[in-house]
């Protein structure tokens, strides 16, 4: 079943439960798929789906961060409830330790690509081959920290 499917059968059964805020939520996630969508005129994939799922939890993260900032915890505790609902859509997330040895090979292979040592003004090659392997898999946050070290050692 793919994701998408997941998603719409999430839908259903949040609808079945009269569980207001998860199917909301869910809602808000086929808002931002079917967007993309009509957008971009293509039919998602899993990794797409996944990027815009990353998407939405960093809006979250960021929403938390402003609203327990300004004293509404009400609202933030709203926010909290809809990154759950969102993180279940994501495949495990790897170990600091797993993110810095996957993005030391990437670094190694980029380097052999291009028949040179790679250094920090190579980071943009070498970001775009990360994202691609590691979309969904790892916060992209962390990922960039890893690189950035891997490329000033």
């Amino acid at each position: 079943m793919s994701l998408k499917d997941q998603i719409t059968e999430d839908m259903k059964t949040a609808m079945r439960a009269k569980d207001s805020e998860r199917l909301g939520t869910i809602r808000l996630l086929q808002a931002a798929m079917k967007q993309k969508e009509v957008d971009e005129r293509i039919t998602l994939d899993d990794a797409a789906i996944l990027a815009i799922v990353d998407k939405l939890i960093k809006q979250r993260k960021d929403s938390i961060t402003a609203f327990e900032g300004a004293g509404r915890q009400d609202l933030a505790d709203k926010e909290k409830a809809e990154m759950a609902v969102l993180q279940a859509y994501l495949p495990e997330r790897m170990s600091a330790d797993e993110v810095a040895t996957a993005v030391k090979s990437i670094v190694a292979e980029v380097g052999a690509e291009l028949g040179k040592t790679v250094g920090p003004g190579d980071m943009g090659k070498v970001m775009g081959v990360v994202k691609t392997r590691l979309a969904g898999k790892a916060d992209m946050g962390q990922v960039s920290a890893a690189v950035k070290a891997a490329l000033s050692s």
